[in-house]
């Protein structure tokens, strides 16, 4: 059984925690540890220097920087091999796909099929512009309603039985997501790539890689890249507790064989540098650093297993309270209604399959505009959370019955740092925007 989590030592770590502001808007941002921000400044106070050269301070911003990138290599899960050199670092997660896109291009077929899903835009816009250079098919991976909910048409979720039938002989690339920035659900990434290549093989396809978008699911869970069996996955490590930069990591096989290099001409083309022809700053990839140190001591083991652990543990009950709070007679009767699955989904292996990312909207015989619910947050001046369709533009735009795209969910979105006390606090101004 593992150890419940020191919500004080944990806070302690933060900062900006200090201040009296509830931050409930981190799928959009968390913020950063304070030993991130003492490495950044001794990174550029002591090691600020080009790298490549042979004086010392050169060798040593050199080696500082290939430990940040072996640092997020860690936070990814890879195991074995050089892991740094299966790592490109960037300035955002959209960008880094991006770039990924563009040196898939040259082995993509026209004719060929490429899968997204309706989540956020990082990894389905720059495959939706792919499929249109290429000469592509695009197909989409649908979130379908939940059976178990019959009257709340907005509880969806993507599921694997409705994946599989997309894939066929041509099918080149699936882009999915390991969690949700809109609906709080995870993906099982490593039961869903297992059946993909299963049902690719039986097909015959020519090739089929996956790419995983981890930016909603990094700060809940642990990634494993490795196990999982991925192609590529990508996450932000500014919604890790980092600084503003992301991570792609990239399989040795698919680097390769599929990408062409997007960097100088006459810098090798065999190397993780043929995918990354520019980086964030080097102060940014040495304060990485502190992250994983940050994980291991949260756990009297020191290991990623149990910090995980213990970080879902405290995690399920902000959820609880605040889906009970949500899905209770009086707010249904107000017209609120959970996008994506509620308690009553999460029955038998609890919130597994949730994270205190959650949406809803309020529609029936008073609906109310989102933007109204979260004014009355902003008005506090102590707390923040969000409204909009929040960059998942397609998932939004395929809910039935239509919701206003711009207008869209409030999101209140929370990770481990957040108590129960501060979740009062916000359930206290729901029920005040509510009544209004």
């Amino acid at each position: 059984m593992s150890s419940t989590l020191d919500i004080d030592a944990v806070r302690a770590q933060f900062p900006s925690l200090a201040k009296s502001f509830i931050f409930a808007e981190n799928a959009g941002g968390s913020q950063i540890l304070g030993s991130c921000v003492d490495r950044v400044a001794d990174y550029l106070i002591n090691t600020n220097a080009q790298h490549g050269a042979g004086y010392e301070h050169s060798i040593k911003a050199t080696e500082r920087v290939a430990q940040g990138k072996r640092a997020v290599a860690e936070l990814f899960g890879v195991e074995g091999g050089n892991a740094d050199d299966q790592v490109v670092l960037g300035g955002s997660s959209t960008q880094l796909v991006e770039n990924l896109a563009r040196a898939v291009e040259q082995d993509i077929r026209p004719g060929e099929e490429i899968i997204v899903t309706g989540e956020h835009e990082t990894n389905a816009g720059p495959w939706k512009k792919l499929a249109t250079r290429a000469g592509a098919a695009l197909r989409l991976w649908e979130h379908m309603p939940l059976s178990t909910s019959p009257s709340n048409p907005y509880a969806v979720s993507l599921q694997l039985s409705t994946l599989l039938p997309l894939i066929t002989p041509v099918t080149r690339i699936i882009a999915i997501s390991a969690c949700s920035n809109l609906l709080g659900s995870v993906t099982d990434v490593g039961a869903v790539v297992k059946a993909v290549k299963e049902k690719a093989k039986e097909v015959g396809a020519r090739k089929v890689e996956v790419c995983v978008d981890c930016v909603a699911y990094a700060p809940h869970r642990r990634m494993e890249v490795t196990k999982w069996g991925v192609d590529y996955a990508v996450f932000s490590l500014y919604k890790v507790y980092g600084p503003h930069i992301s991570a792609l990591y990239i399989h040795p096989a698919a680097l390769s064989s599929s990408l062409s290099s997007l960097a100088h001409h006459f810098l090798p083309s065999n190397t993780i540098y043929k995918i990354s022809p520019g980086g964030p700053g080097y102060e940014l990839v040495w304060s990485a650093t502190a992250i994983p140190e940050y994980f291991l001591s949260l756990s009297p083991s020191h290991t990623y297993q149990e910090s995980f652990e213990m970080i879902r543990k405290h995690e399920e009950g902000l959820v609880r309270r605040l889906l009970g709070w949500l899905e209770a007679r009086e707010q249904w009767e107000r017209g609120v209604r959970v996008v994506g699955e509620g308690l009553k989904e999460l029955e038998g292996d609890g919130v597994a399959r949730r994270v205190p990312t959650v949406s809803f909207v309020v529609v029936g015989n008073k609906p109310m505009k989102s933007k109204d619910v979260v004014r009355v947050f902003d008005e506090t001046g102590t707390i923040g959370i969000r409204y909009g369709h929040c960059y998942a533009y397609t998932l939004v735009e395929k809910l039935e019955p239509k919701i206003d795209i711009e207008d869209a969910v409030v999101r209140i979105s929370l990770v481990h740092y957040n108590t129960l006390e501060e979740l009062d606090k916000i359930i206290e101004v729901l029920d005040k925007a509510l009544k209004s």
